[in-house]
């Protein structure tokens, strides 16, 4: 399915949440929340990335940064009201990736930002074949596959975004 990767929040109304879960296999169960558990912390630390990444400067790569930060907040909140929806809650252990985002996008930033724009596409590529993995691995239900979908489209959008400021950076350069 195409989706518009220039919309960057998708609006949501008081339908869209449902309580989930209800007559499935504990299997089925597990690797649900295992895939949501993965797909929370993954986007936390794109969002560390971003955030880290972004400086003073009035330029077009801190003007795409923020779209993409505001983006990667909102598969954020996608994935954390789904972990709800389960009656699940977020990883205890999702301050390590808070961490290695501050990190991924602070030392990028003091590189440059040939080095921004190669993290962020590398972490993106990494989004995507997660995303893939779990797409192909996991039965979901019908309703978080399409935002999985959708957030994945998302991420291909950034790679095509990043690769095009690279490619103008070295022009310039």
């Amino acid at each position: 399915m195409d989706y518009d990767t220039s919309v960057i929040r998708t609006q949501m109304r008081t339908e869209n949440i449902r309580m989930r879960g209800q007559r499935m296999s504990s299997d089925k169960l597990k690797s649900i929340r295992k895939g949501l558990l993965t797909l929370h912390t993954m986007e936390m630390m794109a969002v560390n990335i971003y955030q880290f990444q972004i400086t003073k400067k009035v330029c077009e790569l801190n003007h795409q940064l923020i779209v993409a930060m505001c983006n990667e907040m909102t598969h954020v909140q996608d994935f954390r009201v789904k972990l709800f929806e389960y009656c699940w809650t977020p990883s205890k252990l999702r301050w390590v990736y808070w961490i290695v985002g501050f990190m991924l996008g602070f030392f990028s930033r003091l590189i440059g930002t040939k080095a921004i724009l190669k993290t962020d596409i590398w972490l993106e590529k990494k989004a995507v074949h997660h995303y893939d993995e779990l797409l192909q691995k996991i039965n979901w239900d019908e309703d978080t596959r399409i935002v999985i979908e959708k957030n994945r489209s998302d991420e291909c959008g950034h790679i095509n975004r990043w690769k095009i400021l690279l490619q103008l950076n070295e022009d310039i350069n």
